[in-house]
């Protein structure tokens, strides 16, 4: 039987919030990711890590993958490469909250949003709490750099600043899920991150940032990436995924048994 949200009939909805199921919401975006991979990118990622999550839980605990979201909020700097769909940093919460909102009125009451696209962490966590106060339901949120970071660390070949936007971390995914939309002979590494500081990590996976401060305004970027693609690799994206999942997956079924 599918798990997959938009195959279910009402009844079969009803079904699953009678069992008290997971829903689980991929959210990615649309942007340029350098000459070197595709603009749906986080998207792509977003639909995979579901699908992954999914597949892992799906043996014995209940629940149901909803569609990805394929657009979000980027910043408008990122606008001077074609490709960069961007929706307003307020509509797109508007957006996430009403869809969430309309699952858990309609009585789903574990619901975990996967985060795929770095600028959306504070919107999402923000619509999190407007969600809590509005049904006194808890959404839960997880990324699958977070839940890598570790697995990532112990493989990467790339330095510090080698990892941030169309980097090490996403261009190896991309050549795992779908290496024939990659084209390594673009990726470039002039724009890895060379700015670091006590403050700034170098890309989220060495070091904790201790400040807010946006990479784009740190270093022009020339190719629309930051970090070294070149290091990418299909076996670091599959370690990166399978960590993501796995990570991932004892979170969510902690996450669905607490009540």
């Amino acid at each position: 039987m599918s798990f997959l949200f938009r195959d279910q009939s009402w009844p079969q909805i009803q079904e699953h919030i009678d069992k008290h199921s997971l829903l689980i919401l991929p959210v990615g975006t649309t942007e340029e990711h350098g000459p070197h991979l595709p603009v749906d990118t986080d998207a792509r990622i977003a639909e995979a890590y579901g699908l992954g999550l999914a597949e892992a839980l799906a043996p014995d605990l209940p629940l149901l993958l909803m569609d990805a979201i394929r657009y979000g909020y980027s910043m408008k700097i990122m606008k001077q490469w074609p490709g960069t769909i961007v929706v307003r940093s307020r509509v797109f919460m508007d957006l996430i909250y009403d869809v969430c909102f309309s699952a858990l009125e309609m009585g789903f009451d574990k619901l975990a949003i996967l985060d795929c696209h770095g600028h959306h962490s504070g919107p999402l966590n923000t619509v999190s709490r407007e969600l809590c106060d509005a049904t006194d339901k808890a959404v839960a949120i997880i990324s699958p750099a977070g839940l890598s970071r570790d697995e990532f660390n112990a493989v990467r070949q790339s330095p510090q600043g080698g990892a941030i936007h169309a980097g090490e971390w996403e261009t190896s995914l991309l050549l795992h899920l779908s290496p024939e939309v990659v084209d390594m002979s673009k990726a470039t590494d002039e724009d890895t991150m060379r700015y670091h500081s006590d403050f700034v990590a170098g890309d989220g996976f060495q070091g904790r940032q201790r400040v807010t401060w946006s990479t784009w305004y740190l270093q022009e970027s020339q190719s629309g990436c930051y970090g070294a693609p070149t290091c990418a690799t299909a076996e670091t994206g599959k370690v990166v995924m399978e960590a993501a999942v796995a990570n991932g997956a004892r979170f969510l079924r902690e996450y669905w048994e607490k009540r």
